[in-house]
Protein backbone atom coordinates (compact mmCIF):
# COMPACT_ATOMS: atom_id res chain seq x y z
CA UNK A 1 0.00 0.00 0.00
CA UNK A 2 1.22 3.51 -0.81
CA UNK A 3 -0.12 6.73 0.68
CA UNK A 4 1.43 9.93 -0.57
CA UNK A 5 0.67 13.64 -0.22
CA UNK A 6 0.77 15.69 -3.41
CA UNK A 7 2.77 18.39 -1.60
CA UNK A 8 5.53 15.84 -1.02
CA UNK A 9 5.99 15.06 -4.75
CA UNK A 10 8.63 17.04 -6.64
CA UNK A 11 7.51 19.27 -9.51
CA UNK A 12 9.42 19.12 -12.77
CA UNK A 13 9.08 21.54 -15.68
CA UNK A 14 7.57 20.11 -18.84
CA UNK A 15 10.04 21.14 -21.54
CA UNK A 16 8.86 20.12 -24.99
CA UNK A 17 7.71 21.77 -28.19
CA UNK A 18 4.27 23.39 -27.91
CA UNK A 19 4.30 23.60 -24.10
CA UNK A 20 4.05 26.81 -22.11
CA UNK A 21 4.06 27.17 -18.32
CA UNK A 22 3.53 23.57 -17.17
CA UNK A 23 4.92 21.54 -14.31
CA UNK A 24 4.35 17.82 -13.71
CA UNK A 25 4.30 15.69 -10.60
CA UNK A 26 4.49 11.91 -11.02
CA UNK A 27 2.45 10.92 -7.98
CA UNK A 28 2.28 7.16 -8.58
CA UNK A 29 3.96 5.19 -11.34
CA UNK A 30 6.25 2.40 -12.38
CA UNK A 31 8.94 3.19 -9.78
CA UNK A 32 6.28 2.57 -7.11
CA UNK A 33 5.41 -0.82 -8.56
CA UNK A 34 2.03 0.34 -9.84
CA UNK A 35 1.09 -2.37 -12.36
CA UNK A 36 -1.14 -0.63 -14.92
CA UNK A 37 -1.72 3.14 -14.62
CA UNK A 38 0.32 6.18 -13.64
CA UNK A 39 -1.15 9.19 -11.87
CA UNK A 40 0.38 12.48 -12.91
CA UNK A 41 -0.62 15.95 -11.74
CA UNK A 42 -0.11 18.84 -14.13
CA UNK A 43 -0.14 22.50 -13.13
CA UNK A 44 -0.64 25.05 -15.90
CA UNK A 45 0.17 28.62 -14.98
CA UNK A 46 -2.15 31.39 -16.27
CA UNK A 47 -1.74 31.45 -20.06
CA UNK A 48 -0.10 28.00 -19.98
CA UNK A 49 -0.94 25.17 -22.34
CA UNK A 50 0.02 21.68 -23.45
CA UNK A 51 0.89 20.91 -27.08
CA UNK A 52 -1.99 20.32 -29.51
CA UNK A 53 -1.34 16.61 -29.93
CA UNK A 54 -2.66 13.05 -29.73
CA UNK A 55 -1.59 9.76 -28.16
CA UNK A 56 -2.13 6.07 -28.81
CA UNK A 57 -3.69 5.64 -25.36
CA UNK A 58 -6.58 7.06 -23.36
CA UNK A 59 -6.18 9.78 -20.71
CA UNK A 60 -8.46 9.98 -17.68
CA UNK A 61 -8.45 13.47 -16.16
CA UNK A 62 -9.89 15.11 -13.04
CA UNK A 63 -9.65 18.87 -12.54
CA UNK A 64 -8.46 19.72 -9.02
CA UNK A 65 -8.47 23.51 -9.21
CA UNK A 66 -8.75 26.45 -11.56
CA UNK A 67 -10.45 26.96 -14.90
CA UNK A 68 -9.33 25.93 -18.31
CA UNK A 69 -10.35 24.54 -21.65
CA UNK A 70 -9.79 21.31 -23.47
CA UNK A 71 -9.30 22.09 -27.16
CA UNK A 72 -10.35 19.40 -29.63
CA UNK A 73 -8.91 18.53 -33.02
CA UNK A 74 -11.08 21.17 -34.74
CA UNK A 75 -9.83 23.96 -32.48
CA UNK A 76 -13.01 24.15 -30.37
CA UNK A 77 -12.40 25.21 -26.78
CA UNK A 78 -14.46 23.15 -24.34
CA UNK A 79 -14.53 24.84 -20.90
CA UNK A 80 -13.56 22.70 -17.92
CA UNK A 81 -13.17 23.56 -14.25
CA UNK A 82 -12.51 22.16 -10.78
CA UNK A 83 -14.61 19.11 -9.96
CA UNK A 84 -15.07 17.96 -13.55
CA UNK A 85 -13.74 14.88 -15.31
CA UNK A 86 -12.50 14.65 -18.89
CA UNK A 87 -11.85 11.56 -20.99
CA UNK A 88 -9.50 11.83 -23.96
CA UNK A 89 -9.83 8.76 -26.19
CA UNK A 90 -6.88 7.21 -28.02
CA UNK A 91 -5.85 9.29 -31.06
CA UNK A 92 -8.08 12.27 -30.08
CA UNK A 93 -6.23 15.49 -30.85
CA UNK A 94 -6.37 17.66 -27.73
CA UNK A 95 -4.76 20.51 -25.84
CA UNK A 96 -5.23 21.66 -22.25
CA UNK A 97 -5.24 25.44 -21.74
CA UNK A 98 -5.39 27.57 -18.63
CA UNK A 99 -8.04 30.21 -19.32
CA UNK A 100 -8.17 31.61 -15.78
CA UNK A 101 -6.16 33.88 -13.50
CA UNK A 102 -4.89 31.15 -11.18
CA UNK A 103 -3.10 27.83 -11.69
CA UNK A 104 -5.12 25.16 -13.51
CA UNK A 105 -4.34 21.82 -11.86
CA UNK A 106 -5.48 18.37 -12.94
CA UNK A 107 -4.80 14.69 -12.43
CA UNK A 108 -4.04 12.74 -15.59
CA UNK A 109 -4.07 8.94 -15.44
CA UNK A 110 -2.42 7.07 -18.30
CA UNK A 111 -1.17 3.54 -18.88
CA UNK A 112 2.06 3.16 -16.94
CA UNK A 113 4.34 3.00 -19.96
CA UNK A 114 3.33 6.58 -20.91
CA UNK A 115 4.48 8.25 -17.69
Amino acid sequence: MIIRRLDDVAKTSVDMEGVKGITKQLVLGSEDGVPHFSFRVFTLEPGGHSPHHSHEVEHLNFILSGRGALMDGDGNLNPIEAGEFAFVAPHDVHQFRNTGDEPFVFICAVPREYE
